[in-house]
């Protein structure tokens, strides 16, 4: 089954180009830096920088991918014999053509607002179903969550700082940074709503069981 067609987004651009998804350009992307990368390496290389604010993929899923971008043009392959004697990898490389598309789409593609679903949010929005430990436990595994990514964002940028090739990619993780600190400290603030809800509550059932006036 071939890939969808469709014309290019310039004016005048009477080439046709496939109407790919935007985990394919995620992966052609880690490829426009122009090394050649075998599936595992992709793998962690998204590991590394994309995870943190798009994508965490499956080797399957990557590979899925490859095969799409090879089947239109856009990355070549080949196999290498290992130095360990294992058996030949197949490595992956950006055609001419892989990184022109993969420009345009960067300049022309209209940015999509991200879509938010905090599984976090969606437990304390069924709240009353919970008991308050629970909730409080549920934002306290979170806050650790996102502290621990904010850490791993901020180490991994202050290495991507040290190519000047990946300087775009370290704004990005230093963005990162800045959003799971922001995660961690709502999971603080809510954590502290939680605490003042609590203390109403208990505030007005003292004051219903205080003594009636005759």
């Amino acid at each position: 089954m071939t890939e969808k067609k469709v014309r290019g987004a310039r004016a005048g651009d009477d080439a046709e180009r496939p109407a790919l998804p935007a985990t394919s350009w995620a992966v052609l992307g880690l490829l426009s830096f122009g090394e050649e990368l075998s599936g595992y390496d992709l793998k962690k290389w998204s590991d590394w920088s994309l995870r943190f604010f798009y994508w965490s993929p499956s080797f399957s899923q990557i590979y899925g991918e490859l095969k799409r971008l090879e089947k239109v043009g856009y990355v070549s392959s080949r196999m290498v014999a290992q130095e360990t004697g294992n058996r030949d990898k197949r490595v992956y490389v950006i055609t001419d053509e892989g990184m022109a598309a993969v420009r345009r789409w960067a300049r022309e593609a209209p940015v999509e607002p991200p879509v938010l679903k905090h599984g976090v949010m969606l437990r304390l929005w069924l709240g009353h179903l919970l008991e308050a430990d629970q909730m409080r436990e549920v934002l306290g595994r979170h806050r650790e969550y996102a502290e621990t990514m904010r850490r791993r964002a901020e180490a991994d940028a202050a290495g991507a700082r040290a190519d000047a090739a990946w300087a775009y990619p370290s704004l990005a993780l230093k963005w990162s940074e800045r959003y799971y600190a922001s995660e961690r400290d709502l999971a603080d603030a809510m954590l502290a709503d939680l605490d003042e809800m609590a203390d109403a509550e208990a505030a007005d059932a003292a004051g219903d069981e205080g003594p009636k006036r005759p």
